[in-house]
Parts: structure tokens; C-alpha cells; sequence
């Protein structure tokens, strides 16, 4: 029976040219664009943050969404998206000018967790306005009494808002499982 052998070859280590200053940026190929403190990452914070502050915008400009649970649901929950998006944006900025990887794995678990609860409560907001922006508008009839645009202009954007956030949660997941 032939088996091979494995050898060991030893790779010297390649000198530097420039006197032993090593303070090039190191890139990761984990790095991967839409992942904090990547260019990526800064437009999905800044679509979350975009959409959500229109959402919440266009719904608090009526002056009846105190009245339906699902649209002050909506409200509320488009303010923690636009917090958390503004501040995590904040982050790859600073990332970005200081050339750091936020690939640390206490950073990571705060950015999914974050992210999957911010992006859960925005979906759920966004599917109970879309609920009774249905009924208003469907089965009661009585949108010339009601915002119903104003009320699917929120939705829509709302759902815009965890389409964008949804790839922002996924890439941190995918990275804490790959560890």
C-alpha cells in the first residue's frame, strides 16, 4: 500500500523594504461589502435610516394614526429603526476614516442582535399598518374618511426599511456562524 507523506517546507518571512514600519491597513477577505465598517455597510444604514425616517414622517404627519394600535406600533418601531440605523451609520463612518475592521465577535453579536430585533419589530409594524390599511381601505370603504395614502405611503416605506435592513442582519449572522 502506497501512502504519501506530507512534507513540511518552511517559508521564510518576506522582508520589508521599508525599514520594518508596518502600518499598512489590513484587509480581511471577510470584509465583505454590506458588513459593518464597509462602504456597503454605510448604504444599508443609510437606506434603513432613509426609509424609516419617511415612514415615520408621513405616518405622524396624520393626525388620526394615535387612533389604530398597529399605526402608533408603526410609529414606534420606525424610531427604534432610525435610532439604531443613525447610530450603527455613525459607527461605519468612524470605521471607514479610521480604516478599522468591526470584525470583533463581542461587536458582531451587538450588531445582529441589534439588527434582528430592530428589523423584526419594523416588519411587524410594517405588516399590522399594512393590515388595517387593507380594512380601511377594502372591506370598510372609507378612505375619502381617512389618510389611506398617507397610511400606504408609510407601510410601503416601512417595508423598504426591513428590505434594508434585512441584508445588514443576515451578513452579521452569517458571520457569527462562521466562526
Amino acid at each position: 500500500m502506497s501512502v504519501s507523506h506530507a512534507s513540511i517546507h518552511p517559508v521564510e518571512d518576506p522582508t520589508t523594504t521599508d525599514g520594518g514600519n508596518n502600518n499598512a491597513p489590513r484587509v480581511r477577505m471577510k470584509d465583505i461589502q454590506g458588513m459593518p465598517g464597509t462602504k456597503g455597510g454605510l448604504a444599508l444604514r443609510l437606506s434603513q435610516f432613509i426609509f424609516a425616517v419617511t415612514a415615520l414622517s408621513v405616518m405622524a404627519s396624520t393626525s388620526d394614526f394615535p387612533s389604530v394600535t398597529a399605526f402608533t406600533y408603526l410609529v414606534v418601531a420606525a424610531s427604534l429603526q432610525c435610532l439604531w440605523s443613525l447610530c450603527l451609520a455613525i459607527v461605519d463612518i468612524y470605521a471607514l476614516l479610521v480604516m478599522r475592521s468591526l470584525q470583533n465577535y463581542r461587536i458582531v453579536i451587538a450588531f445582529a442582535v441589534g439588527d434582528g430585533i430592530a428589523s423584526t419589530l419594523t416588519f411587524a409594524a410594517a405588516c399590522a399598518s399594512a393590515g388595517i390599511t387593507v380594512l380601511i381601505n377594502n372591506d370598510l370603504d372609507s378612505c375619502a374618511d381617512n389618510h389611506c395614502l398617507q397610511f400606504e405611503t408609510a407601510t410601503a416605506m416601512a417595508f423598504i426599511s426591513w428590505f434594508s435592513a434585512l441584508p445588514s442582519f443576515l451578513l452579521n449572522f452569517w458571520s457569527l456562524a462562521s466562526r
